[in-house]
């Protein structure tokens, strides 16, 4: 990406999610001012010259954030400005069916270069067209406003399906078919159901019933496991009671998505990882009551470096509600 300096940024998100994003802005003392909102997207100004450097910040709330070249009457004066400025990708992003949904291209991946420019457009309104740049780098989505534009299958028992396959995109998680992954908060199995189609074995804790979907790769013995095809495990416990014993050897993987406190999920997260000391990354799914609940990010980020993570990512996804997700490696 060449050289650029703007005072003005934008960035995209949930619609619901401005209010929290602007304070997490504040709680990180940017110096950036907001200065123009609409449904899943707001506009800042800054203090001083921004530079490329300045889009490389953690905002969870952000599903995607640019420079801005400000706004434009027809989406071709806005794709223009972005050749001018040398974006070697465009993408194309809309508030549409109550969303900030990525364009056309969210439909397939795209494989995009560490430091590629890409340019995005954005369509808020029949003669109201935003043009901003970015740059990709790593633990970002390579996909148009953030949004893979996933449909959940037909013989998905939940939209956790979703969760799990747009994190995976939205930072290019790199399974094995050798990892054993345990989640807790299971039923009735729309994450252990993406996982099996994906190749990978699961140990589920919930006391809840299972689907049927997830059930016909069920195994009654963790201790004999099949070694030709990914395999599920229930663990019909609440995630309290579960011990070193049902998690066996070769857990790779914490997930969670309970209906429990950031607290109590991270505490969980803690636990496991001392009963599996071979866990390598962990998927959380934050429930919250109330999106302002995000003044606490620097606790959950300490509380997860203490367990050993030294990557962590916190980011709300286009397919949440009142959640985020938080992906950690060690």
């Amino acid at each position: 990406m060449k050289s650029f300096e703007s005072e003005y940024l934008f960035a995209l998100c949930n619609p619901g999610s401005e209010k929290a994003l602007k304070l997490e802005v504040e709680m990180m003392s940017l110096e950036w001012r907001p200065s123009y909102q609409r449904r899943g997207f707001v506009t800042f100004k800054t203090d001083s010259q921004a530079s490329v450097g300045t889009l490389d910040v953690p905002l969870a709330f952000a599903r995607r954030l640019c420079f801005s070249f400000g706004k434009f009457k027809t989406r071709e004066e806005a794709i223009e400005i972005l050749k001018f400025e040398a974006a070697s990708v465009i993408h194309h992003a809309r508030f549409h069916e109550r969303k900030m949904q990525g364009g056309s291209q969210a439909t397939s991946h795209q494989k995009l270069e560490e430091y590629q420019s890409v340019g995005t457009v954005v369509e808020l309104g029949s003669q109201e067209f935003w043009a901003g740049m970015h740059c990709h780098r790593s633990f970002l989505s390579p996909y148009p406003a953030g949004d893979s534009g996933l449909i959940m299958p037909d013989h998905s028992p939940s939209r956790a399906w979703l969760k799990l396959e747009e994190v995976a995109r939205f930072f290019d998680i790199k399974f094995s078919p050798l990892d054993i992954v345990v989640e807790l908060g299971c039923a009735p199995g729309g994450v252990v159901l993406a996982l099996l189609d994906r190749g990978i074995s699961v140990i589920g804790v919930d006391p809840a019933k299972m689907a049927e979907a997830v059930m016909k790769s069920a195994t009654t013995n963790r201790e004999h496991t099949p070694s030709d095809r990914a395999w599920f495990f229930h663990c019909r416990k609440p995630a309290a009671l579960a011990s070193k014993r049902d998690l066996g050897q070769g857990v790779t993987w914490f997930m969670s998505d309970m209906n429990q406190s950031p607290e109590v999920v991270i505490k969980e997260c803690a636990r496991f990882c001392k009963m599996a000391t071979t866990i390598r990354g962990a998927i959380l799914t934050l429930k919250l009551t109330d999106l302002h609940q995000i003044a606490d990010k620097d606790k959950w980020l300490y509380s997860l470096a203490e367990i050993g993570f030294t990557k962590i990512r916190l980011q709300q996804l286009s397919v949440h509600h009142k959640e985020l997700v938080i992906f950690a490696l060690k």
